[in-house]
């Protein structure tokens, strides 16, 4: 039986806006991801009222929102958009003071990445129609990059840090510049094979705290082991596996970084068969001990 991948449940934020955010022109008011399973209901109910939403009435917001699906599929409408079905790879762009809605099939659910913001830097994108509302929904493909913008903006927004606001409206405006160059110049039109890269890639980054088995991923897939082996490598520069312990490295050292977790716990986080061998394995591939590491990441920080 293989395994359930893209699955990691809910995580947002709900983020407070001062005036002087309000000032820089383009603030943040909400960002998350949520894993929707087969035959649940849609919305979850832990969202405050105004964002919650009966999928048969709709609603309004009173904000910009960008909506990512990665896995799955479903529906969307709105007063300018008949009904449109959205799958991985496509993204909603919602509009302040405009009716939509939007739901994911109830036999497939989804996986959704979503921004909401709103100030005058992107009032005026839209008095320029870089983006419209006759566009809502936006053929991206999956893809790993902008997968990465939107976890980098949920993490930033749960530290919460001076000047956060800062910093997640300016991955807004790399969102934003990266959905208009792929999707109107279709740069990144690479055929069944390149998707499905992607979609490996991106498994990957949402089970790193998992293990993922590569001949299970690939089986998922619907292709053989051996064809998405050489694929792979061919596209990154990695094996699959190797691939996977470069990203869960990646994400050893910022947890050492910016939390205060122990060396055993965030071995055990990320599913290491053992604090030494973790211990091994970091000190071999960055010259440093994981304590190490830490105190020297941490002195580079205050700088």
């Amino acid at each position: 039986m293989t395994k359930s991948y893209n699955d990691l449940g809910v995580e947002f934020k709900y983020l407070i806006v001062n005036d002087k955010d309000q000032k820089f022109g383009l603030w943040v008011n909400t960002v998350g991801f949520q894993a929707i399973q087969p035959e649940t209901p849609y919305p979850l109910k832990s969202h405050p009222s105004g964002y919650y939403f009966n999928t048969q009435k709709g609603r309004t917001l009173r904000e910009y929102q960008i909506v990512y699906i990665t896995k799955g599929r479903g529906l969307f409408t709105s007063d300018s958009t008949p009904q449109k079905q959205v799958c991985k790879g496509r993204l909603m762009i919602l509009f302040p003071d405009q009716w939509h809605t939007y739901q994911p099939l109830h036999q497939t659910g989804w996986n959704e990445y979503y921004i909401g913001f709103e100030g005058p830097i992107i009032d005026n994108l839209i008095r320029n129609s870089f983006i419209s509302k006759d566009n809502q929904i936006l053929e991206v493909g999956l893809n790993e990059e902008l997968v990465s913008l939107f976890s980098r903006a949920i993490e930033i927004a749960a530290n919460d840090k001076i000047s956060a606001q800062q910093y997640l409206s300016g991955i807004v405006l790399h969102i934003i510049g990266m959905i208009l160059s792929i999707s109107k110049n279709k740069i990144f039109e690479i055929g069944d094979v390149g998707q499905k890269i992607e979609q490996a890639k991106i498994i990957m980054n949402e089970n790193v705290f998992k293990d993922v088995d590569t001949e299970e991923l690939a089986m998922k897939l619907n292709i053989s082991y051996s064809w998405f082996r050489k694929v792979f490598k061919d596209y990154t520069g990695y094996a699959p596996a190797k691939y996977f312990q470069e990203l869960k490295l990646r994400k050893a050292k910022q947890l050492l970084v910016e939390t205060s977790h122990s060396v055993k716990e965030i071995s055990f986080m990320l599913n290491y068969n053992s604090t030494e061998h973790f211990f091994s394995l970091f000190k071999k591939r960055t010259g440093f001990t994981p304590l190490e590491y830490r105190s020297f990441g941490r002195d580079t920080e205050e700088e």
